[in-house]
């Protein structure tokens, strides 16, 4: 499978390891249940209940917060450039993406606004509980926008998004009846 290189340098660095991801949910999980048998331990309830919302909402905030600090924190901006102009495509598009990736919801937001202006059909994967599927199709960062034989791997602005759907559509054969 190809890789698109169509991405500028400063979005090469825009995707995640899912290395890394599993770990951080590995490290949280170890984490969370740590403090709840902390806070039982210490029959101290209070706690217990902060700890147990607090900690989910922290991460939460963190995730919602990251495209604002993404520039700050050596990933370069998250802007969109828009395309002029979209064609309809009839084509499979694939997006692998994993819970704990900041950039993941930001490109199915732009794959789910193409696929409203160009009428491709769309298929998400959540790789989150799903290591070994992403084992098998040799997927080591996501977010992971597939058409045929093409990959885009990271954050994609929705114009490269709609050449990389266009470019597809272009080289599928197509029937004649």
């Amino acid at each position: 499978m190809n890789n698109s290189s169509t991405a500028p340098e400063a979005t090469g660095k825009q995707q995640c390891t899912l290395t890394n991801l599993y770990f951080s949910v590995l490290i949280f999980a170890i984490l969370y249940a740590g403090g709840l048998a902390f806070f039982v331990y210490r029959d101290n309830w209070h706690d217990l209940l902060l700890w147990l919302v607090l900690l989910p909402s922290a991460r939460w905030v963190g995730m919602r917060l990251s495209p604002l600090t993404s520039k700050w924190r050596g990933y370069g901006s998250v802007d969109d450039k828009l395309p002029s102009h979209v064609d309809k495509a009839q084509v499979e598009v694939t997006f692998y993406s994993h819970n704990g990736c900041p950039f993941c919801p930001i490109v199915r937001r732009r794959l789910e606004a193409l696929q409203k202006e160009m009428g491709f059909t769309l298929t998400r994967i959540d790789l989150t509980t799903k290591p070994q599927l992403a084992g098998n199709m040799r997927i080591k960062s996501v977010p992971v926008v597939e058409v045929g034989a093409n990959r885009l791997v990271g954050n994609a602005t929705t114009e490269q998004l709609a050449q990389l759907i266009a470019g597809a559509q272009a080289s599928e054969p197509c029937l004649l009846v």
